[in-house]
């Protein structure tokens, strides 16, 4: 798992975006202008310490800690930018052609119903294999037959501006033997538009029962536009 790094003293962000755009540079070099030697010299050991930047026999260069976040960050300020968010989500079925909702315990959207989901882990080495461990962690269920059934790309808006983005890679299979609870609940497909949904499910049920071999749709939320709240366990 690499550490997360924010960047905030100008001086450190000067050094590093001298780096992004060459492979090595001089210590004269990555000094900013009409700054004093010791507090230059002082940040650059920070950065050192923290493993983003060392020196090499060809001078100083980014570390692979360092080459990474550069790519997450803006170029002009150096600010870690937004990041769409990457999930494998799981729509199971009963025998009945029931759909298994899962209600999200935290913000955003808390208390909502969803499809089971979890984002996607940097060491999962497939996405066939994150829907596997995502139906082993929330469902409690292992070697399912699976199937990726397309892609989903929402966006929350509100108004002009963009909240969130999330990109999910839809797993379909069929299982009777789910244990249900407080958080798993199996609901009848065309009861999905009276229930406190997150955004874009319904949306993306409906379109998943074409039964296309492959799909891929966007769908665009808007912000706080989740239905009504509804007890599954009565």
């Amino acid at each position: 798992m690499i550490e997360q790094t924010t960047l905030q003293h100008h001086i450190q962000k000067h050094i590093i975006s001298v780096l992004m755009y060459q492979k090595f540079a001089r210590f004269r070099d990555l000094r900013p202008p009409k700054v004093d030697t010791n507090l230059y010299s002082y940040h650059l050991k920070l950065l050192q310490k923290a493993k983003l930047v060392e020196k090499t026999e060809d001078g100083y260069t980014l570390t692979k800690k360092g080459i990474l976040y550069i790519d997450r960050v803006t170029t002009s300020t150096l600010d870690v930018r937004s990041q769409p968010k990457i999930i494998t989500m799981l729509l199971v079925q009963n025998s009945e052609g029931d759909i298994l909702l899962f209600r999200r315990r935290r913000q955003p959207y808390t208390n909502t119903w969803t499809l089971p989901y979890g984002k996607l882990h940097i060491d999962d080495r497939s996405l066939l294999e994150a829907a596997h461990r995502e139906a082993d962690e929330k469902l409690g269920l292992k070697n399912q037959t699976i199937t990726h059934a397309g892609d989903c790309y929402i966006r929350i808006r509100d108004g002009e501006e963009t909240l969130m983005t999330t990109l999910a890679h839809v797993f379909r299979f069929y299982n009777d033997d789910v244990e249900l609870n407080d958080y798993l609940q199996w609901v009848q497909p065309h009861k999905l538009h009276s229930i406190k949904l997150a955004p874009a499910v319904e949306k993306i049920v409906a379109r998943a029962f074409f039964n296309d071999p492959y799909f891929f749709e966007e769908f665009e939320e808007k912000w706080g536009s989740e239905g009504e709240e509804v007890n599954l366990l009565q």
